[in-house]
């Protein structure tokens, strides 16, 4: 292993799973990538949410197969390299303990190769500067990019390490609204394994070899090409959503990976057409989270509309359909 391999800064390590370490459990092949650490302070880093694996949080017992990214943040080493920016933040709800963010579409969350600020991370150390004392900055799970929607985010270690564990055991619940290709007959469950696609190690894929992953869908509208889905996730692969729904046929419009080429349907409304040209992002939106507060233990559940882009869409659909 190289350095050119595995990038190494001081705010983030990296580590890429060589093939010899097939099998291995997270705890144990990150000990061995990380070398100086013991297998003891991994298991701590795991537990307290610092270690992800393809961006997903593992249990020390998950195993690797090679190829996954490991990457994990060491707080000592992190602490004050990133800049707070001003940057608008949707805040849905807050108290003492945490936040719910309404994420808008083209903005990243986590800094990272290609995206070094204007994140999400960056304006919570604005608006909320004790937010730099936690890991990511109480950030606890991710959206993509160009996925818009609510997100959860920490203000205390207390809270952090709840919410953590709700994800971790599928206790959090989120509702997507999505967009897809095609007319979707009724509601249905997609249960197939999720891992690296073994042609191109920056995307998904089903793939035996990869971790459970199980995404229930129901019909919302049905319109004369297209279909609005609300999409629970019972895991929560990297790319879940988009991955399984083109899997089975229906993949996500505007999605640029995992999507088909532009689409016009023939003779569909002008209106419709104006729109797929111009819409240039997955059309997929969490709408919905649910979870029992990690301080409080009090359940709380909230809602967004869906942003202007998808409406806009969903409108030029309807009007192709009348």
């Amino acid at each position: 292993m190289t350095q050119s391999d595995n990038h190494i800064d001081s705010q983030h390590h990296s580590f890429t799973v060589p093939e010899e370490l097939y099998g291995q459990r997270v705890d144990k092949a990150l000990t061995v990538l990380f070398e100086g650490h013991s297998r003891s302070t991994v298991q701590t880093w795991i537990k307290q949410g610092l270690v992800s694996v393809d961006e997903e949080l593992p249990r020390q017992k998950d195993k690797v197969y090679g190829g996954e990214v490991i990457e994990v943040d060491v707080p000592e080493i992190r602490q004050g390299e990133w800049e707070a920016q001003d940057i608008a933040l949707n805040i849905v709800y807050q108290d003492d303990h945490l936040l719910v963010i309404n994420k808008p579409a083209g903005l990243v969350v986590h800094p990272g190769a290609g995206n070094p600020d204007q994140t999400l991370l960056n304006g919570l150390l604005f608006h909320f500067p004790d937010n730099r004392a936690l890991p990511r900055a109480g950030i606890v799970h991710r959206l993509d990019k160009e996925t818009s929607g609510l997100m959860l985010v920490a203000k205390t270690e207390a809270a952090r390490l709840g919410l953590i564990d709700q994800l971790v055991d599928h206790s959090l619940h989120r509702e997507y609204m999505a967009l897809v290709h095609g007319r979707v007959i009724s509601g249905n469950t997609v249960d197939e394994p999720i891992g690296r696609d073994k042609h191109d190690r920056r995307k998904m894929a089903v793939n035996m070899m990869g971790k459970e992953a199980i995404t229930h869908y129901r019909v919302d509208e049905r319109y004369r090409n297209h279909t609005l889905l609300r999409v629970q996730l019972e895991t929560g692969r990297t790319h879940q959503i988009r991955v399984h729904m083109a899997y089975i046929g229906f993949s996500l419009v505007g999605d640029p990976v995992y999507g088909r080429r532009l689409s016009i349907p023939s003779d569909c409304h002008p209106d419709l057409e104006r729109e797929l040209r111009s819409f240039r992002r997955q059309a997929l939106h969490a709408k919905r989270i649910e979870y029992r507060h990690p301080v409080i233990d009090e359940h709380q559940a909230w809602e967004c509309e869906l942003p202007d882009d998808m409406q806009d869409l969903l409108t030029a659909c309807a009007e192709d359909f009348s």
